[in-house]
């Protein structure tokens, strides 16, 4: 027989039982639905937190000032630790493993413009403020070295602060007033959506250079003097975030005698590992949505492996009458693979034409935060392929070999006895 009339001898057969043959393959769409759907949306929704997790910053690690928790170098346990201006130039040098070291210093002020006035908080950092807190410039610049350096009045506007002073005016090369001294707006901020915070939304604050901010609006008491609120610090890279934290810690237990170790003193907020943990629970949630899928491919592939044995049975007369006239092994076990590689291709082509054009559809639609829509990418897709030629390979294998394996007496017998 030629694959010719092979092949149109096998879709005759499946079309002869439709009913059958869509049932199965209805099971065998659903599981590649199944899993684009379900791994798409665990991989959406893990870009989607890891998006809304870059708002606030990317890789920063926020050190804080506490209370000791441990005696150190003489001292009791419950000292009050606070971080002083200059703290950041010497833990810079000492702790190579981290990017960047710098000093925060933040107060409520009373602003003003020519349209309005507000109660905001003014924020002095270093320039690279922008790179590891996740602020887009809109309009205008950010506040540069240079004018840290002078102690530049320059100050650069979030999106909600600006709206609040100008409304729809144009800010950049306006003046501002904050407790009455004079700032020029260089910049405006982009608005973003902040997912957390420790002093507010950035979208409420004015940026200054940090030395115009000690030097215009300290930290006065009942805080300490000289002080800042906090030191912000970033790796290199992930492989380096270990050692920067040691660094870090040791440099400022060594400048304020506390034990490294002791974290009540330093306290810190760890965005890199508060990532880390997420991503893990990230990919707890694609296995397990992968898994729930694969079960259903298999099940559709039982399913099919089910209907080519009922077919074997069906048609053991007609094996017997091949056989006796002729018929090889091989031939028959050719028929009964292609029919069930027929339904497995179709079917699971459908189910992925499918799956790929429901979650092209949803990524239409405004996506809520922390999630990034149905994200089926090409891996995904050679992942379901892969699934189902083993599946297909499985699914024929049993049913086929037993075809060809029928002795063409006991098939005529069988049948005249039915």
């Amino acid at each position: 027989m030629s694959f010719r009339d092979l092949l149109r001898d096998t879709l005759a057969t499946l079309w002869g039982h439709k009913r059958r043959t869509m049932l199965t393959m209805f099971g065998i769409a659903w599981g590649i639905i199944s899993i684009t759907v379900m791994v798409g949306a665990g991989e959406g929704l893990g870009a989607g937190i890891q998006k809304n997790q870059q708002t606030f910053g990317k890789d920063v690690m926020i050190v804080f000032a506490g209370r000791t928790s441990m005696q150190a170098g003489g001292t009791r346990s419950g000292r009050l630790i606070r971080w002083k201006e200059e703290d950041y130039i010497q833990v810079a040098k000492e702790a190579p493993a981290c990017k960047h070291v710098m000093p925060e210093l933040g107060n409520n002020v009373q602003v003003h413009s020519l349209f309005n006035s507000g109660d905001l908080q003014a924020v002095g950092a270093l320039p690279p403020f922008t790179e590891i807190r996740s602020i887009t410039v809109a309009q205008g610049r950010f506040y540069n070295e240079e004018d840290n350096a002078e102690a530049r009045n320059v100050a650069f506007l979030g999106s909600d602060a600006k709206k609040q002073l100008f409304a729809d005016r144009d800010a950049v090369g306006q003046t501002i007033w904050m407790n009455g001294i004079p700032y020029t707006v260089i910049g405006v901020m982009k608005h973003k959506e902040q997912n957390s915070s420790y002093d507010g939304a950035d979208v409420r604050k004015i940026f200054i250079p940090f030395n115009a901010m000690r030097r215009d609006f300290p930290n006065k008491p009942p805080a300490v003097e000289h002080s800042v609120n906090r030191l912000l610090v970033a790796p290199w890279s992930l492989g380096t975030h270990p050692d920067c934290v040691k660094q870090i810690r040791r440099t400022l237990g060594r400048l304020h005698n506390f034990d490294p170790r002791d974290k009540e003193a330093a306290g810190i907020w760890d965005t890199v590992k508060n990532a880390q943990a997420n991503r893990m629970i990230i990919v707890g949630m694609e296995v397990f949505m992968g898994a729930v899928g694969v079960a259903t491919l298999f099940l559709g592939g039982l399913g099919v492996m089910n209907v080519m044995l009922v077919s074997v049975r069906e048609r053991t007369r007609e094996i017997g009458v091949r056989k006796a006239l002729g018929a090889t092994r091989e031939s028959i076990l050719r028929q009964f693979f292609l029919e069930t590689i027929i339904v497995v291709a179709l079917s699971g082509g459908t189910g992925l034409l499918l799956s790929y054009g429901f979650c092209a559809l949803v990524n239409l639609l405004p996506m809520p935060p922390f999630f990034e829509g149905l994200l089926a990418s090409w891996k995904l897709g050679a992942l379901s392929v892969s699934l189902l030629g083993l599946i297909a390979v499985l699914s024929a294998l049993y049913p086929a070999n037993r075809a060809a394996s029928v002795d063409p007496i006991e098939a005529l017998r069988f049948e005249a006895g039915g």
